[in-house]
């Protein structure tokens, strides 16, 4: 009995998928648990499984295209059953695969439900798909056309598994995907195999200078280019028409000195060239991570601004989980560093480091991007003294930090130079008040100014 393949929910944001890659081709046996297909979603590139087994009787839609939730995209059978829009009824009655628990337990079901959304709490995030991110996610090209990409031809003696960005790093070094042992999952070669394939691979890597920052690529000849939508462009787009118009926002802005933590951090580092106990882990702690902490300890002393507006309540948490924003090559993305006041700052180095490393090679899961109480996004390293962004909702609150540099002030009635930076927190006026946003931003200045027990 013919069974339809459906859009599956791999976010807990996600409306519809784009369907980078088939995976299995039309008349090739399929087992249940076999990748059918990639699939862009709002955050990352997924893998669409087979929740039934049989032979993929058709593709209902091509490579490139973009699909709802809980819409049809291929169909799963028997060998000269009918793919038709009238095929066999499935477990749900209707030819696709059934959703939830029930379709877990009947062993050849797919589920069709979104998964929850951004009220869920975030000590219970929803179970995660199997991600095309564990054996390395698409990071799209530098330069992208319009037009929906191709699908890989497979060789003569048989399709090379391969992860995309395995592929892609293989096409902008020149090798032969077919000379290389996977250790992906079923022998999938991915990124982290063609780390040794090369001796070059390291001076590479050694020897790389910044890219210009991507964008679109425009031909010469053309006096524009209109280039499609991404799936992570349209939520950026919807979330900040939620923020921004419905929302009454208010901003607070202060100046913190950061003489200390700039002496503090030096310190840190000597350590660490040194060998001492400071630096036995390699981990180079940053400014960003240092004011993470202290935002979170900061939270821990004012749960008013750890909250989520929630239309007819406010929740207020009592676990203090910080997001923190990422630019990736199609806007922006706020993996969350977790129970971030119980964590020390070399754990948070090394989380956030990781996190941010996989947000840009779209490989977080959906629980590494949901569930923050409040934002954190960081300019200062791009010489931005001072901006306001935007509230992520339903947090109430996100801080802006600017640069750290030298002003020349008054100190105990002397002209000094000092290291000084702005921070600008934007409050959502239904949860936070003037008063209320003030003061935690008083603690957090106090904190920075004399880091002694963020540093502990």
């Amino acid at each position: 009995m013919a069974t339809k393949v459906v859009m599956e929910a791999l976010s807990p944001t996600m409306e519809e998928g784009r369907l980078v890659e088939w995976k299995k081709q039309e008349g090739e046996t399929v087992a249940v648990g076999d990748v059918l297909a990639e699939v862009e979603t709002d955050k990352a590139v997924m893998e669409l499984v087979a929740r039934a087994g049989g032979t993929l009787l058709k593709h209902i839609v091509e490579a490139g295209a973009t699909v709802p939730v809980a819409e049809p995209v291929a169909v799963i059978g028997q060998p000269g059953e009918a793919a038709g829009g009238d095929a066999g009824k499935g477990a749900d009655g209707d030819g696709k695969q059934g959703s939830g628990a029930a379709g877990r337990r009947g062993g050849g079901t797919q589920g069709t439900q979104p998964a929850p959304g951004g009220d869920q709490p975030a000590s219970m995030p929803p179970a995660p798909p199997r991600a095309a991110a564990e054996s390395g996610a698409a990071a799209p090209a530098p330069a992208r056309s319009t037009g929906s990409p191709a699908p890989d031809r497979p060789p003569a003696t048989g399709r090379i598994k391969a992860s995309p960005l395995a592929r892609r790093i293989a096409a902008e070094r020149g090798l032969d995907l077919g000379t290389l042992a996977g250790t992906g999952p079923e022998g999938r070669i991915v990124a982290r195999d063609l780390e040794t394939a090369s001796p070059a691979a390291a001076e590479h890597r050694a020897t790389a200078v910044p890219s210009p920052s991507p964008g679109p690529s425009i031909p010469t000849s053309q006096p524009y280019a209109d280039v499609p939508l991404t799936q992570i462009r349209k939520t950026i787009a919807r979330r900040l028409s939620q923020s921004i118009g419905p929302i009454p926002t208010f901003y607070l802005t202060t100046e913190v000195d950061m003489e200390r933590v700039w002496e503090a951090r030096e310190a840190l580092k000597a350590g660490q060239r040194g060998g001492g106990a400071a630096g036995q882990d390699g981990v180079n702690v940053s400014f960003n991570d240092i004011v993470i902490k202290a935002v979170a300890m900061a939270l821990r002393q004012h749960p008013e601004c750890n909250a989520w507006w929630q239309d007819d309540h406010i929740r207020y948490w009592n676990e203090v989980h910080v997001s923190m924003a990422v630019a990736v090559e199609e806007g922006l993305i706020t993996p969350v560093i977790r129970h971030a006041d119980q964590k020390g700052l070399r754990q948070i180095a090394t989380e956030a480091r990781d996190l941010a490393t996989r947000a840009r090679e779209r490989r977080l899961r959906p629980e590494e991007y949901t569930g923050g109480t409040f934002s954190v996004s960081n300019l200062g390293m791009l010489d931005i003294d001072e901006f306001t962004a935007v509230i992520n909702p339903p947090e109430a609150g996100i801080l802006a930090v600017g640069r750290i540099a030298p002003q020349v002030v008054s100190q105990d009635g002397q002209v000094a130079v000092r290291r000084r930076m702005r921070l600008t927190m934007s409050c959502d006026h239904r949860v936070i008040d003037g008063a209320t946003g003030a003061r935690f931003l008083q603690t957090l200045k106090g904190m920075l100014e004399n880091p002694l027990a963020i540093l502990l």
